[in-house]
């Protein structure tokens, strides 16, 4: 009469622990499809001929703007260090590194504060693609939102306007603050110069500011006798509005047309801008947005400087990864004849890597 108890109670047991294995499986396989879904494309899946990228990821709730089109890319899962165990460390190769974003500082948000601690570990050249200080550029809001995160690094910094540093006439704020490196010889808010083997261009697509983007323009002449006179291997622009861009709050601006048509023609290998808040990567286009692999131009979109995040409308053609998941900034290791890039985020686990070579 006792034996009937006991056995229930076995049962019992059993029953509950094949319940909670089951539980458990299933956890684990919603959290890979998940992971799966975050990469975008299974590993190996790159295209002929395509440059080297990777974009690796950990499911998150917040990647839930991330998308992935691009068949050239491919995912694997690895944790990211935080910004505070970031400490500096020279490219291996030794040659040049270039770090930045655009839409940086603003007093009420803390995202540039993020960015600068992962700034601070890596040594090289500062860029920024535009919007320095929210929201008016204003000598304020340089010397209270700006300078105390950014401003750590103005003496290796070689800024981009935005349009929001010229909502203050001649954008005065901005031209205080970084003084003689933010412009040319004759004062102008656009500039290049070398580094390693590359050559940078900075140019100023606040068009109806500055006089015009236009071939025929003041900026437009500068930037093809720019071009001209070099003869570096590898040619990147930085400027603030994006020719092509998925964002939401502006997308594709065709007035930097022009620009695009110089570069291109002129054998640039990388833009970088600014002005939507999200990351984005094209494959390489012409100026007409037709994937060029062997004289196109990549892009890369960083609005990720700090600012508030935004989201993105229909995926522009030729976008290959676009991240809206936190503040970063993007990393170039400049080489003589190609380029690596790493997007570092500051709080996500979120990152896109690569390489490609020069024209």
């Amino acid at each position: 009469m006792e034996e009937a108890p006991r056995l229930n109670a076995r049962t019992a047991g059993l029953v509950a622990i094949a319940f909670f294995g089951t539980l458990i499986v299933l956890a684990g396989l919603a959290l890979g499809f998940r992971g799966a879904a975050v990469q975008g494309h299974p590993a190996g899946s790159a295209s002929p001929g395509a440059p080297s990228a990777a974009v690796v990821a950990t499911p998150s709730p917040t990647i839930a703007q991330t998308q992935s089109a691009a068949p050239s890319v491919s995912g694997t899962a690895s944790p990211t260090a935080s910004p505070s165990a970031v400490t500096p460390q020279p490219s291996p190769s030794g040659d040049p590194v270039l770090v930045g974003a655009g839409d940086i500082a603003s007093c009420g948000l803390d995202g540039d504060s993020q960015t600068a601690k992962l700034i601070e570990g890596i040594p090289g050249a500062v860029f920024t693609a535009g919007d320095n200080a929210y929201e008016g550029g204003t000598a304020k809001e340089f010397a209270n939102c700006y300078d105390p995160t950014w401003g750590h690094f103005k003496d290796r910094t070689r800024p981009a306007a935005g349009n929001h540093d010229w909502a203050t006439q001649n954008a005065q704020g901005y031209r205080d603050y970084f003084g003689a490196a933010a412009v040319n010889s004759d004062g102008d808010t656009w500039y290049s110069y070398d580094l390693g083997t590359w050559h940078i261009v900075v140019l100023d697509a606040n068009c109806a500011q500055v006089g015009g983007c236009t071939a025929d323009s003041k900026q437009g002449k500068w930037l093809a006798a720019d071009l001209a006179a070099d003869h570096a291997t590898c040619t990147m622009a930085i400027w603030h509005q994006p020719r092509f861009s998925s964002g939401d709050e502006h997308g594709n601006d065709p007035s930097v047309g022009p620009f695009w048509t110089a570069l291109y023609a002129a054998g640039a290998d990388v833009v970088v801008n600014g002005h939507d808040h999200d990351y984005e990567r094209f494959a390489p286009q012409d100026p007409e947005g037709r994937v060029d692999r062997q004289k196109g131009i990549r892009e890369f979109v960083v609005g990720t400087g700090g600012a508030a995040l935004r989201g993105f409308s229909k995926p522009k053609p030729n976008s290959e990864l676009r991240l809206a998941v936190g503040p970063g900034v993007i990393r170039f290791t400049l080489h003589n004849g190609s380029y690596e890039w790493e997007w570092i985020p500051a709080t996500s686990q979120v990152t896109d890597s690569g390489s490609a070579p020069c024209h």
